[in-house]
């Protein structure tokens, strides 16, 4: 099955995942998904990610989603750039997620990052998606 837009997909799994409790979701396997998911995991959203490469034809990416008090970690994503509309951002105009609370994961010259470091790396780029 093609995708148009492979991270749309991906927050996609993930919000129908939290929201009927699973404790984890599999999802095609690509560099920029194993990045987000890095972050996510670095971030404290989810407990871990595993890049299973023995599937066929694709590599699968397994997260395993996190609970607290039986309450989920991760509460919301939101695609920001889209194949339609593309949104960057310069150096300075870097977005704050609900007053810091949240984060912005954005795609520069020097790789995937969240906002805030590529706020601190004086990095502009393109917002891939918000994550609170």
């Amino acid at each position: 099955m093609t995708v148009t837009d492979p991270i749309a997909d991906m927050l996609t799994r993930i919000r129908n995942a939290v929201a009927a409790g699973h404790d984890s979701v599999l999802m095609p396997s690509s560099t920029v998904k194993l990045a987000i998911a890095k972050i996510l995991k670095e971030k404290g959203f989810v407990v871990d990610y595993e890049n299973l490469k023995g599937n066929k034809p694709q590599p699968t990416i397994k997260l395993l989603l996190k609970y607290v008090d039986k309450q989920p970690a991760l509460l919301g994503l939101e695609r920001v750039s889209k194949p339609g509309l593309r949104v960057y951002v310069k150096q300075g105009e870097v977005p704050r997620v609900y007053g810091g609370l949240g984060i912005a994961i954005l795609s520069t010259h020097e790789g995937i990052m969240t906002g805030d470091e590529a706020w601190r790396r004086h990095l502009g780029g393109e917002v891939l998606c918000y994550v609170w």
